[in-house]
C-alpha cells in the first residue's frame, strides 16, 4: 500500500516537503489547479506530463484526480453537454498520463449543512463534528434543501456514467466514487446509493473511493471491516481515504472527526482488513486537525498522520 496527500500548491517546496515526510505521492482534489482546465474544461495533456515528472523528480506518483463536478447537467441547465464531453476529455488525458484513478463529483457532495460545530479535542486540537439533533435547529432556522429531487439526480447521474464509463474502459482509468458525507439516510450516495451505482454499470472500471471514516459515521466499526470484505473481495475499493472519527448516526445521532489515534477505531486493525482482502492502492489520511502552536499546524498534522500510516504500515510488513 502507499501514502498519499492532497496536492497543496504543487510548488517545488511542497512536493520536496511531501518526498521528507515519507509520502509515496498525490491526489489533486482541486480539479483547477491543473493548466486547460480553466480555459478549456479539461486538462493540457503535455502540462500534465510536465506535472508529473517534476513529481517524479521527488520519487513522487500522481494516483487520483478529481473530475470537475457537471454542475449544469446536473441542475438540468444550458452547458450540460459540453461538460459531459469535456469530462470524457479529462479521462482522455488522465489515461494518456496513466494516472490510474478518477473521482467522480456530483453536486450531492453539498449537503445542506455537513458541519453542525468544532469538536476539540486532547490540548485543544479542533476538527469536525456533526449532530443530527444541531442539524435539525440550524435547518429551522435557515431552512436549506438540495436543488434537485433524488429521482431527477439518478437521472442525470446515470446519464453521466453512461459516458464516463466507456471512456475510462478505453482510457484504461479506475472511476472511484466518494460516499456521501455526511452519511444521511437518503443521501444519494449513501449505503444503497452505492450499491445502485455499482449494479447499474457493471464495469471492471467503476468501483469505489472507500472513505473509512465516512462509513464509520454511518454505522461504526462493524459497518466498515463489513463492507471493507465485501467490497475488497469483489474488487471494488480503487483507494482509500483514511481517517479516524468517534461516534456515528447509527450509535450516537453524530461523530466527530479525530487524529488517526484518537477515534473510536483501530486504525491497524482496519489495515489489516484492506490487507486481507489484497488491496493495495493509496491511503489518504484526508482531513486534518487545526492544532495551535507555533508550527504551520497543517503541515504539521500532515506530517503526523503520513508518519502515524508509515508506521502501521511497518508493522503489517513484520508479520509472520
Amino acid at each position: 500500500m502507499k501514502v498519499v496527500v492532497w496536492e497543496g500548491d504543487l510548488s517545488e517546496d511542497y512536493l520536496r516537503w511531501v518526498c521528507q515526510i515519507g509520502a509515496d505521492g498525490i491526489d489533486i482534489s482541486n480539479t483547477q489547479v491543473l493548466p486547460g482546465m480553466r480555459e478549456q474544461g479539461y486538462p493540457d495533456l503535455a502540462k500534465l506530463l510536465g506535472l508529473k515528472q517534476r513529481a517524479r523528480r521527488w520519487g513522487l506518483g500522481i494516483y487520483r484526480f478529481s473530475l470537475p463536478s457537471p454542475r449544469n447537467h446536473m441542475l438540468g441547465q444550458p452547458g450540460g453537454e459540453q461538460e459531459l464531453e469535456n469530462l470524457c476529455k479529462t479521462i482522455d488525458c488522465l489515461g494518456e498520463a496513466e494516472i490510474p484513478i478518477a473521482r467522480p463529483t456530483f453536486l450531492h457532495e453539498a449537503l445542506p449543512i455537513a458541519t453542525t460545530h468544532e469538536a476539540v479535542f486532547r490540548g485543544g486540537y479542533t476538527m469536525r463534528g456533526f449532530s443530527l439533533q444541531l442539524r435539525e435547529k440550524q435547518l429551522q432556522a435557515n431552512p436549506q434543501s438540495l436543488p434537485f429531487t433524488l429521482d431527477e439526480f439518478w437521472a442525470r447521474c446515470k446519464q453521466v456514467y453512461e459516458r464516463i464509463v466507456p471512456a475510462a474502459e478505453e482510457a484504461c482509468v479506475n472511476l472511484a466514487l466518494h460516499p456521501s458525507d455526511s452519511p444521511l439516510p437518503g443521501a444519494p450516495f449513501d449505503s444503497l446509493g452505492w450499491h445502485h451505482v455499482l449494479d447499474a454499470f457493471p464495469s471492471s472500471r467503476n468501483g469505489l473511493l472507500y472513505c473509512v471514516g465516512t462509513r464509520h459515521e454511518a454505522g461504526g466499526t462493524s459497518l466498515v471491516l463489513d463492507e471493507i470484505h465485501h467490497y475488497g473481495r469483489m474488487g471494488k475499493i480503487f483507494h482509500v481515504h483514511f481517517r479516524n472519527v468517534r461516534g456515528s448516526l447509527a450509535t450516537s445521532g453524530g461523530f466527530e472527526e479525530a487524529l488517526l489515534n484518537d477515534g473510536d477505531m483501530n486504525m491497524f486493525e482496519v489495515l489489516l482488513a484492506l490487507d486481507a482482502v489484497g488491496y493495495d492502492g493509496g491511503l489518504n489520511p484526508d482531513h486534518m486537525p487545526r492544532l495551535t502552536g507555533d508550527t504551520p499546524d497543517a503541515r504539521m498534522a500532515l506530517a503526523y498522520s503520513v508518519g502515524y500510516i508509515r508506521a502501521l504500515l511497518t508493522a503489517l510488513e513484520a508479520l509472520p
